[in-house]
């Protein structure tokens, strides 16, 4: 991964307290998996930032091998690597993702 994809993936997991890569927007996801785990957030009320990896093909790339991780979308919450759609709503059935984002106390 280069340099640049690497501090842009970087920049946006910390300026955010939850972000989602995923293909396509919240509002116009691109792919099922990226839209469950966005309805997933939006349903919880969680805020969250994303970027649509269709877009550029160093980050759609650059993610995968930043978290070591073959698939999008990928889910950050403080800066840590969550998972993808299976583990996202995994969590939020058993509310360990709404402890984690701290939509309910621990």
């Amino acid at each position: 991964m280069n340099e640049t994809a690497k501090n842009t993936i970087e920049g946006l997991i910390k300026e955010n307290k939850v972000f989602l890569f995923m293909k396509g927007t919240p509002e116009a996801p691109m792919c099922g998996f990226s839209a469950g785990v966005s309805n997933v957030l939006r349903s919880l009320g969680i805020q969250f930032g994303s970027f649509n990896v269709l877009s550029d093909e160093s980050i759609r790339q650059g993610i995968k091998d930043y978290a070591n991780w073959p698939t999008i979308p990928q889910l950050y919450v403080n800066g840590e690597f969550i998972g993808g759609h299976d583990i996202v709503v995994e969590m939020a059935r058993t509310g360990e993702l709404q402890k984690k984002v701290g939509t309910i106390p621990a």
